[in-house]
């Protein structure tokens, strides 16, 4: 669901940009009130994780279309949506930086529509509400499948509000929402699948990781901190490396639909700013669609996989030590006061 920059006016972009800057203050706000280093890694390995899972583009049978995870709603329900949502942000900023993947411009409305939504609506409203005081498999099943095809809903219904307000495209706003809608509606359910299914199994070894969890020690702990993280670091390793070369090169589900209305998903746009953000792209793009520059692209795909996890593991890391800086500062000025 990575929008391009031509599918947005400058004005439109801006303005997600603003609504994301937004959530991401209150985010990092609630963050610096935590004390809770043992969160960074965790941070690190789920986001290097679900980036490894994005990259796995799964055919929707009878459709000629694919999608890929968004992953809001699962890293939400492990760090809690303040924390899954710096998280979202970070996988965003590599694969808009370094692989071209999604544009600059739409960066602001990609991070609503693909992180706000799973973080704040499947995370913090359906998660914490339906797993309640008394979390067990069923709730969480239920939970994970609701969060996440309602995230991927309101992800795709924003993707076409924000098309249609934008006014670049030739994209009727009607035919556009019924090509939308449906094929997210089918996305969302293999990623309620997935997502249920991480979730049970932290929820069965180390159940005391997953946010709103109240068991107090009910259930017992099957592995240690240490073995969930060394296993989910091996899974993203494995998933970007190799299982990505099986990926389904069929187009995603908003090119898809593009083709569906438009006949081409080569959608253009000029203007100064347009310009400015593909020209920055080029030049930090160092694999441009998770491949090498004449060289063979399994060899880049699994490339791409293993760098892109490194480089989500170094950008979440980095932000929580900013935010623990300050945090440490501000509570030092409190104390001289």
């Amino acid at each position: 669901m990575h929008m391009a920059d031509a599918l947005l006016s400058p004005a439109v972009a801006g303005t997600m940009y603003a609504c994301s800057s937004i959530a991401a203050g209150y985010s990092v706000k609630k963050i610096r009130k935590e004390d809770n280093d043992k969160k960074i890694p965790v941070m690190g390995v789920m986001g290097a994780f679900v980036f490894a899972a994005q990259m796995i583009n799964f055919t929707i049978p009878g459709t000629g279309s694919s999608g890929h995870l968004c992953g809001g709603m699962l890293l939400s329900a492990v760090l809690g949506p303040e924390a899954g949502f710096i998280t979202m942000i970070g996988v965003l900023l590599v694969q808009g930086f370094l692989f071209a993947d999604g544009g600059l411009l739409a960066l602001g409305a990609n991070i609503w529509n693909m992180a706000f939504y799973g973080c704040f609506i499947g995370g913090m409203v359906i998660w914490r509400h339906i797993t309640g005081k008394n979390m067990s498999r069923k709730r969480i099943i239920v939970a994970s499948m609701a969060g996440s095809i309602i995230s991927l809903q309101l992800g795709a219904f924003s993707v076409t509000l924000e098309t249609l307000a934008s006014g670049v495209t030739k994209l009727p706003f009607a035919v556009f929402l019924a090509a939308m809608q449906p094929v997210h509606l089918a996305i969302g359910c293999v990623e309620g699948a997935v997502t249920a299914a991480v979730l049970v199994f932290i929820y069965e070894t180390r159940p005391e990781l997953l946010w709103n969890y109240k068991g107090n020690g009910i259930k017992e702990n099957r592995l240690s901190y240490k073995q969930v993280v060394i296993v989910f670091a091996a899974a993203a390793a494995v998933t970007g490396g190799l299982l990505s070369l099986m990926a389904s090169s069929a187009p995603d589900g908003l090119e898809w639909s593009i083709g569906k209305v438009a006949g081409t998903t080569e959608l253009e746009a000029e203007g100064s700013i347009y310009s400015l953000a593909e020209g920055i792209q080029s030049f930090t793009s160092l694999l441009p669609d998770y491949s090498l520059k004449n060289g063979s692209s399994s060899a880049g795909t699994a490339f791409s996989g293993i760098l892109g996890g490194i480089a989500v593991i170094a950008v979440c890391a980095i932000a929580c030590y900013i935010i623990k800086y300050f945090r440490k500062k501000a509570l030092k000025g409190q104390e001289n006061e």
